[in-house]
């Protein structure tokens, strides 16, 4: 894909330029429009894209995210930074830290299949990019946003999730205009690897009630 991603160096990362780097890729597929999921931070870039460019979506599906990353006082992202870079300052690796964040994110129930996937992603990110992400992710603030998503929406929470709960994504659902809020049972964060049958079901069902 050319271009795709040259725009940004992962120090500067950030969030118009993550949305802007969607769109490159978007275009360089050559797709007009697009059924567009994001979860945790990619819901995120998800949100900041649908607004700029809604004209480009069929329809979108936020899953296991938010519409801001606390609130504007400062001191819960800065432990937060703290929280998971520290481990890498001290010299604990991206594999290391793959083995704690993603026990904590997938419920029990999680089939060992989506574990062990997940725990390859995470491991395989570079300490720079995981860097950048984090203190990328703690500047999200679009709650004024919501309002101005018009598409057909999705909105997945797992019930167990505690990182994107689910009782403040429905706060979330239910100020964007035309969104579904679903509540995946027994689940947390990882929902989609924890039960991919179920999670599908759900997609599934949404995108055929999605004209196009």
């Amino acid at each position: 894909m050319p271009g795709y991603g040259k725009s940004i160096l992962i120090g500067e990362m950030s969030f118009p330029s993550l949305a802007g780097s969607l769109l490159s890729l978007i275009d360089d597929r050559g797709w007009r429009k697009v059924h567009l999921i994001g979860h945790s931070m990619g819901g995120m870039v998800a949100q900041e894209f649908a607004v700029a460019h809604q004209d480009r979506l069929h329809s979108l599906t936020l899953f296991a995210t938010s519409s801001a990353f606390g609130n504007q006082g400062g001191e819960f992202q800065k432990k937060f930074v703290e929280s998971r870079l520290g481990p890498l300052s001290a010299g604990v690796t991206m594999a290391e830290l793959a083995e704690t964040l993603v026990d904590n994110m997938m419920s029990s129930n999680a089939h060992l299949s989506g574990k062990k996937l997940a725990y390859e992603c995470m491991a395989g990110v570079s300490s720079d990019a995981y860097r950048a992400a984090i203190e990328c992710i703690v500047t999200f603030e679009r709650r004024a946003n919501l309002p101005k998503i018009v598409v057909p929406t999705l909105a997945v929470a797992g019930e167990l999730d505690t990182i994107a709960a689910a009782s403040m994504m429905e706060q979330m659902a239910a100020k964007i205009p035309m969104c579904r809020y679903v509540c995946l049972s027994d689940l947390g964060h990882l929902a989609n690897l924890e039960d991919p049958s179920t999670f599908n079901d759900v997609l599934d069902d949404f995108l055929s009630t999605v004209k196009r």
